[in-house]
């Protein structure tokens, strides 16, 4: 099954190294360290994030501690304020924190950051390049889930289906 992730796990790695010289570019204004878990939260995913966690969480042979409770809405992978699957973390996960520019409702940009980074920064100062393109990345991830389910045969989505991830902890005890 591996292959039908390659796109996904392409995206991916693009994402880190944007994600990677943005914390460099911005580090004297992020707050974000080990322990900082304010941003983990019980999101749902598109099923080509969904099934290629499952497929790692699987072949790493990870010991998960899935029977702790964790406040409503916290991610069920978040453990002692620390990401138990942060290599294999949805794409949302590995841009928390950043200055992100998207387009809202009213079609307008808007730039979105972390409460407690960028404290003492003009935020007239963000540019396209010292910002994160959600729109760009989101668009991406939407059509690389769009061939994941032409091609998936495990179980029925619709193209804009989102899946908890907190639903992971079914697949994984049941695999």
């Amino acid at each position: 099954m591996s292959d039908l992730f390659k796109q996904y796990k392409n995206l991916r790695d693009k994402v880190d190294i944007q994600s990677n010289k943005l914390e460099k570019q911005h580090s004297q204004h992020m707050a974000c360290k080990m322990g900082c878990d304010l941003c983990c939260m019980d999101y749902s995913i598109f099923p080509v994030e969904f099934y290629s966690i499952r497929e790692a969480l699987n072949t790493k042979d990870l010991k998960l501690d899935l029977s702790s409770v964790n406040k409503p809405g916290t991610c069920v992978f978040l453990k002692n304020h620390k990401c138990t699957i942060y290599d294999e973390r949805p794409i949302i996960c590995r841009t928390h924190g950043l200055p992100l520019l998207f387009m809202n409702d009213e079609d307008n940009w808007e730039l979105s950051a972390c409460e407690l980074n960028f404290t003492e920064f003009d935020f007239s100062d963000f540019t396209n390049e010292n910002t994160f393109p959600q729109d760009r990345i989101n668009s991406e991830l939407f059509m690389t889930n769009k061939t994941f389910l032409q091609n998936f045969d495990e179980k029925e989505f619709g193209e804009f289906d989102l899946i908890p991830i907190k639903n992971l902890i079914d697949e994984i005890k049941s695999e």
